[in-house]
């Protein structure tokens, strides 16, 4: 008897155990697939589409947040679950790692209460800033609004060669902002999880194997816009 419920007892142990990774492979999941959704809208934007399409094949690295949320709809902690996804020596892009972009001045500068982000990192400083545990915009790599529209030459321009460009989207409206002085740091646990083991977001995206199913889509989607 006293056998048999031990053995319930661990049944039951590992059910709690394992039960937090099923759900955060869940989440992990719906965030590419949101992310996905994310990047289309951008490409196919009147606004953004155009300038958007001309950088990204010089890009570096792109940092998407599909729900940045506004700070009134959480109390000091405003902001959103993202990835980061670089381009590898062959011209392709890499396998994802997890971030959370957040910080007080968010929720005042987007226009409603729930934005799609793109940021654009244009450079190799850019690259190796947001490759940190934990990343400011405009402190630790210089930020610029997106140019909209055919601009990308005059506007990288007069943004002085900014390392990264930020694209927004809320409401269906571009919202024309840097996010200055939001931080972004990484979620080791949930890279942990998708990929069975502990990795450094640099070996992440350097790694010209790693190629986790639920990213297949939005790799083919860069790689073949890019």
């Amino acid at each position: 008897m006293i056998a048999r419920l031990l053995t319930l007892a661990v049944v039951a142990w590992g059910f709690t155990v394992t039960q937090p990774a099923l759900a955060q492979s869940n989440d992990q999941e719906e965030l590419l697939d949101r992310a996905l959704i994310t990047f289309n809208t951008m490409m196919r934007d009147e606004n953004v589409g155009p300038s958007f399409n001309k950088l990204l094949p010089d890009a570096k690295a792109l940092l998407i947040v599909p729900n940045l949320l506004k700070g009134g709809l959480i109390i000091g902690g405003e902001g959103g679950n993202g990835l980061l996804i670089a381009r590898l020596p062959d011209g392709r892009w890499s396998a994802p790692s997890f971030v959370f972009m957040g910080g007080a001045s968010i929720g005042l500068q987007i226009g409603g209460s729930v934005s799609e982000v793109i940021m654009t990192v244009m450079t190799e400083r850019g690259l190796n800033a947001v490759l940190v545990n934990k990343f400011k915009v405009g402190a630790d790599a210089s930020a610029a609004i997106g140019p909209v529209g055919g601009r990308v030459g005059a506007a990288t321009t007069s943004a002085g060669g900014a390392d990264i460009f930020t694209y927004a989207i809320s409401d269906g409206l571009f919202a024309g902002t840097t996010f200055e002085g939001a931080a972004v740091t990484r979620k080791d646990q949930w890279d942990q999880a998708l990929y069975g083991q502990s990795l450094t977001a640099r070996q992440i995206l350097n790694d010209v194997a790693l190629n986790p199913p639920a990213a297949v889509e939005l790799r083919q989607a860069l790689d073949a816009a890019s």
